[in-house]
This record gives C-alpha cells, sequence and structure tokens, in this order.
C-alpha cells in the first residue's frame, strides 16, 4: 500500500491544518430505548421520536390499542405500519425528508383516561429511536430499576468518552500525537481509492468528484471531495453516518471539512474519521452526511476500507 503518502496526507486532514472548519458530529435525538409516561392532562405536549429512512422503530403500549383508531400523517412515506393489540412498527421510507413532522395518534380500546396518545414522529437522515415503550398505568419498579440500570451504563460510556478526549486533547499534534496515542501503531495506514466503485444518491446538497479510504490500527477515515450540486445557500457537513449492510455503525469520532460548499466556490473537502479495529468488516457500509438543520444530506454507496 501507498503508506509514505497516505499517511501523510491523513495526518494532514486530521490535524485540521490550515484554513479549515474542525467539527465534531452533531448530537443526534433518540437513544436505542425510550420510556414514556402518559398523564390524563389534554394540555400535555405531543412527545416528539426520532425516526429515520429505513430503520425500524417500535412502540410497546401497556394496554391494548384500536386498530381503527390509529391515525398517520404522511401515511404514504411508510414502507411498513404494522400495528397489533399492543405494538406498532413503523419503517419511513425514502420519501420522508429530514426535519419532517408526522403527528402519529393512537386510541385505547378500554376508554380509560387517557384515551389516546399522540406523538410527533420527527424525520433525521440517520438516527432512530428503535424501542419506545408507552406507559398508562403506573410503571413496576422493575422498569424504573431498569431505567436506572441503563442510565448507569450510559453515565459509564459518558465517563470513558470524556477519558479518551481527554487524553487525545493532552497529545502532541501531528506525527508525534498519532503515535502516542497508538492510533498509527507499527502498521501505518492503509490507502484505497474508491471513486469508480463508490455511488451517489440522487438529489444530494453536493455532488463527488473523489473519494479515498483509509484505515490505521484502531480508525478508518473517509475522505470525500465535493463540489456545489447547485444549491445557492452554502453547504457544510456536521454529522456523519457509516453503516453496514446489516445496520451495524461505525462510531463517527468526527467530522472536518475545508470550508464551505458553495455555487462558484472551488471544491472541498469532507473527512469522516471513525474508530474501528483492525479486524472490522470493511464494507461496504453507507457513508451519510447532514447540514445543521438535516434536511440536505449527501449519501455515498458502496464505501469499502482496505
Amino acid at each position: 500500500m501507498h503508506h509514505s503518502v497516505s499517511a501523510v496526507l491523513l495526518f494532514l486532514l486530521l490535524a485540521g491544518e490550515g484554513t479549515a472548519l474542525a467539527q465534531s458530529p452533531a448530537s443526534t435525538v433518540g437513544l436505542s430505548l425510550r420510556r414514556i409516561e402518559l398523564v390524563s392532562d389534554d394540555a400535555e405536549p405531543a412527545v416528539e421520536v426520532a425516526v429515520s429512512p429505513g430503520l425500524s422503530t417500535v412502540f410497546l403500549f401497556d394496554s391494548e390499542v384500536s386498530r381503527e383508531g390509529l391515525t398517520l400523517e404522511g401515511r404514504e412515506r411508510f414502507v411498513m405500519v404494522d400495528a397489533g393489540l399492543t405494538t406498532l412498527r413503523l419503517i419511513p421510507s425514502e420519501k420522508i425528508s429530514a426535519g419532517e413532522r408526522l403527528k402519529l395518534t393512537v386510541r385505547f380500546q378500554d376508554g380509560a383516561a387517557p384515551a389516546s396518545a399522540t406523538f410527533v414522529l420527527v424525520a433525521h437522515p440517520a438516527r432512530s429511536e428503535a424501542q419506545v415503550e408507552v406507559y398508562r398505568r403506573k410503571r413496576s419498579v422493575e422498569t424504573y430499576q431498569e431505567e436506572v440500570r441503563q442510565a448507569r451504563i450510559e453515565a459509564e460510556k459518558c465517563k470513558e468518552e470524556n477519558e479518551r478526549l481527554r487524553a487525545e486533547r493532552s497529545a502532541p499534534d501531528g506525527l508525534t500525537g498519532l503515535i502516542s496515542t497508538a492510533v498509527l501503531s507499527k502498521r501505518g495506514v492503509d490507502f484505497r481509492d474508491l471513486a469508480e466503485g463508490v455511488t451517489q444518491a440522487p438529489g444530494g446538497a453536493a455532488a463527488k468528484q473523489y473519494v479515498y479510504a483509509y484505515r490505521a490500527a484502531r480508525r478508518v477515515a473517509v475522505e470525500v471531495t465535493l463540489k456545489s450540486g447547485g444549491d445557492a445557500q452554502p453547504w457544510t457537513a456536521v454529522g456523519a453516518m457509516l453503516r453496514g449492510k446489516a445496520n451495524e455503525e461505525l462510531k463517527v469520532l468526527q467530522v472536518w471539512q475545508s470550508g464551505p460548499i458553495a455555487p462558484g466556490a472551488d471544491t472541498q473537502r469532507v473527512v469522516v474519521e471513525a474508530e474501528a479495529a483492525s479486524e472490522s468488516p470493511r464494507g461496504p457500509f453507507t457513508l451519510k452526511l447532514w447540514d445543521a438543520d438535516g434536511r440536505r444530506t449527501v449519501t455515498l454507496g458502496n464505501v469499502t476500507f482496505p
């Protein structure tokens, strides 16, 4: 592999030298499991639930719901709406637009208060809430204990992430920093030109020109050279997702862009860096980039790593 050339390029990209816009991934709504307790107050605002094209969101109710009483705005934007007595599974299609808000109302069969529940489904380009548990009656002690256990797990993950960030921030820049944090190790950086094999979904906010993939001991990165797609408004990627065929995701560590993409301007580079062990799958992955409001995206398919 072209270790010497590609390594120097990756060092410059990850160091963010020049006038580049150094960014970390935008925080995203949605957790793998969420619990919602309903109240009888009609003035209670509708709960927002994140959904995403191609990803399943399952509602679990502690009371039987009426299939006939289910109303869903934009039902034609979903490839699956599967309603059971106590479950509802939704899978949005690619027709749903990022940032779109669709009202979902379910009605319960027993007539007790609250007689119905309303949610606002908020479309995100890559993130969804996989499971939503909805409670009308008083929750059991066990569900609270499980929630506390999960909160502790999340807190521990945050603690580990903070420790990692502190360690990296205290490390020197450039090649020395990559060596000191063991990102480089002794294997160097493998490089692959993906310009021929990568596909781009239509309707993107920018058009790809070049795509390169890199792999080090503990990291992978994708570099994409983009040009304006004709939109008059400048475009800057603030978030990214790398998802495999089985919906597995690589943990994105940062998104770096050399400058806003605008008509008449030069091409810009976007680098997405992710955490991955050397034995992790090499792909193919789908890379999705989105801007601050999530409405304008760039989606690339068939991304593979060395």
